[in-house]
């Protein structure tokens, strides 16, 4: 297997976090009482319970490298996760950044932003 890094992310609850993923395509490979892996195709996110954090207060955040950015933010919208710039949780709809990526950000309903980013294409 090649070496690779998984972010780690608070949960208030495991059960509501995996049931919240789900609806994006996300499938537990790993679950018990104090750990949730979730992979969908090649990414991974690794839950650890923090029954007790507010989701205003959540520092907690990654980078997601995707081929279909599109396909993702619609899944989300279709998943319910309300397109706006604030509320928890919110999809941010993509737009380009200043370091000329497509960007979208997304916060989950614990608080972790996700910056969901377009992969350039290969060439």
């Amino acid at each position: 297997m090649p070496d690779r890094a998984t972010p780690n992310l608070p949960s208030r609850n495991l059960l509501k976090t995996e049931l919240f993923y789900s609806k994006l395509g996300f499938r537990a490979s790993y679950r018990s009482g104090h750990w949730l892996i979730l992979q969908r195709g090649g990414v991974q996110f690794e839950f650890f319970p923090w029954p007790d954090l507010d989701p205003k207060e959540n520092s907690h955040s990654c980078c997601v490298r995707l081929d279909d950015l599109d396909a993702m933010v619609a899944q989300a919208g279709e998943a319910g996760v309300p397109n706006a710039r604030t509320g928890i949780p919110r999809m941010v709809p993509p737009t380009r950044d200043i370091s000329g990526l497509t960007i979208a950000y997304m916060v989950d309903p614990d608080g972790s932003l996700l910056r969901l980013v377009q992969n350039p294409p290969e060439g």
